[in-house]
């Protein structure tokens, strides 16, 4: 059975499988420009004839290659599941649910993971940060213990991971995320026959969960939003502002030539997104020698080795962070959910790091107090950065069981 511990082996397959066939066709080069030069230089029939026989050896070779290379694609693809939730005896749980499957949303397949000890349970469904982000290995390690209470649903939005090709590109759009998110939302509803579910949105994901339950909250029990953003614009100026403040400190002059290069935000164009990256990255790694976060950081090694992804999926990991990241985000400048979202009738619950300087805890808090919601509730996660669910997962889950959910059903 595949587990994380395969990872490594997977991955170090299909990258034994790349570097061959790699050296392979440079190899096929080099022979070719031989073939070429002695044709050229001496036209003796004898030399050239064996240069070619050696260059049909190699075109067998490849071919080979391709097709093994191929072939492993597939599998890697066609074995990709999510593991079962397992008993005390070492099998699957009676009653559980523990599927990875595709389903039809806005005439396109894309996919999700399904996740719970009690198919009867309340709905969770976990919206991922990017645009552009995948957290189907991520959320099941960390957010493991949210199974014995929710049925956890990840989807995988279009132009991330496994959907990265569900529609083409220059479709994806945030009136396309709420309409395919709606979409979903009354599939669950129907196929575990509830009225209502619960969203959890972490970073991008948090303001697609507002504009959801804003539009549709006949539909959801409540809203928790985490790493929350609000205002796109203001966001990015103000971490453009804390790296250049950060770098001064440090006399990090590289990184201070870099921020004046490219200037304030907002970024557009192809490039937008490595702009981007440069203040992103600065303070992800900024907030990693945080002492007073807990857990900080990411094994994306793990993450992307997840048995959710083939190997063509690990790719899109990838590129989706990218391509789509560069795609949605400058249409995100338009948002500003203190403007445009302060009335919202569910239940919401905001939980917040203290130490986050990806998306402003105070501009988070401002807008909290500007919403009438018919139940509110913020918290502080005192040791925790962007990701509270990473940083303190046993009391996020707590508060996910013991606030949220008793306090929902009691209302």
């Amino acid at each position: 059975m595949l587990t994380m511990k395969t990872v490594p082996i997977e991955l170090g397959f299909a990258f034994i499988l790349i570097l061959s066939l790699a050296v392979t066709i440079a190899t096929l080069v080099i022979s070719i420009l031989i073939t070429v030069i002695i044709a050229v230089c001496t036209r003796t029939r004898a030399k050239i004839m064996t240069w070619l026989l050696k260059l049909r050896k190699q075109i067998i070779v490849i071919v080979a290659l391709l097709f093994v290379n191929i072939i492993s694609i597939l599998c890697s693809q066609w074995m990709a599941y999510t593991p079962p939730i397992l008993g005390e005896n070492g099998k699957p749980l009676v009653g559980s649910i523990a599927v990875l499957e595709k389903v039809t949303l806005g005439d396109s397949d894309q996919w999700i993971t399904i996740r719970g000890k009690n198919k009867n349970n309340p709905v969770l469904l976990f919206l991922a940060g990017g645009p552009g982000g995948t957290q189907l290995a991520a959320t099941r390690e960390q957010l493991k213990k949210l199974e014995d209470n929710y049925v956890v649903v990840n989807w995988e939005q279009p132009g991330a991971g496994k959907s990265m090709k569900a529609i083409p590109l220059k479709s994806i759009t945030p009136e396309r995320y709420i309409s395919d998110g709606h979409e979903l939302t009354q599939y669950l509803c129907q196929r575990f026959k509830q009225k209502k579910i619960y969203v959890l949105g972490e970073s991008w994901g948090s303001a697609l969960g507002i504009l959801l339950v804003q539009r549709y909250p006949e539909l959801f029990s409540a809203f928790i939003g985490t790493g929350q953003m609000v205002e796109f614009v203001k966001t990015d100026v103000r971490m453009y502002n804390l790296v250049l403040k950060i770098a001064k400190e440090r006399g990090d002059i590289k990184q201070i030539e870099k921020m004046k290069n490219q200037g304030l935000p907002p970024y557009y164009g192809k490039g937008m997104v490595w702009k981007f990256s440069t203040l992103s990255q600065y303070l992800t790694k900024y907030m990693t020698k945080n002492s007073e976060i807990e857990r900080p950081g990411y094994n994306t090694l793990s993450e992307i080795g997840g048995t959710e992804y083939g190997l063509y999926d690990k790719v899109s990991w990838m590129l989706g962070l990218v391509t789509t990241f560069n795609q949605v985000y400058p249409q995100l400048y338009n948002i500003d959910l203190s403007k445009q979202a302060t009335k919202l009738d569910v239940p919401v619950y905001f939980m917040i790091g203290r130490h986050d300087v990806n998306a402003s805890p105070e501009m988070a808090e401002e807008y909290f107090n500007a919403i009438k919601a018919p139940h509110k509730e913020f918290i502080w996660f005192e040791h925790s950065g962007h990701d509270p669910w990473r940083n303190e997962p046993d009391k996020f889950v707590d508060l996910m069981v013991n606030l949220v959910l008793k306090e929902t059903k009691i209302k």
